[in-house]
């Protein structure tokens, strides 16, 4: 399990992983509820504490449930070296916002470029405004 800053982020963590191990179980609602009701005493995971959540988890771990690991993302493509600051804050923003390169290729299209690799310094500029814009409107930081 991952290093958690607040308790929002658990909480979220561990509903997202349950209703993920739900899904890879192929367990309908009724089945879920009963091993729910087992497993915690509750009939949503919404109402359970961390701990009963963990322990939810544990159970599906023992069912042969597994956690698949996430995706890596596609590296820091290559570019000069005076490009390079611009290429980590345009990764730092994506990462910011959950977000892939490949997020990155309608807008690098529109600038006349096939990859970000053949930007310059002034379209990864534009690149970084739209990325700041779209933090500033769903309340992330941008620095």
């Amino acid at each position: 399990m991952k290093p958690f800053l607040n308790a929002a982020d658990l909480y979220t963590w561990q509903i997202k992983t349950v209703h993920a191990a739900i899904r890879d179980l192929a367990m309908d609602d009724t089945t879920y509820r009963a091993l729910l009701l087992r497993v915690t005493g509750k009939t949503s995971s919404k109402e359970c504490t961390s701990r009963e959540r963990q322990l939810l988890l544990e159970e599906f771990t023992r069912l042969g449930w597994k956690q698949k690991a996430k995706k890596a993302g596609r590296a820091l493509p290559k570019v000069a070296e005076d490009r390079m600051p611009r290429m980590r804050k345009i990764e730092a923003l994506l990462a910011e916002a959950e977000r892939p390169w490949a997020y990155l290729k309608p807008l690098v299209e529109n600038l006349g470029k096939s990859d970000i690799a053949f930007c310059d310094g002034a379209d990864l500029s534009k690149i970084i405004a739209a990325l700041v814009i779209d933090a500033q409107r769903h309340g992330r930081k941008t620095r």
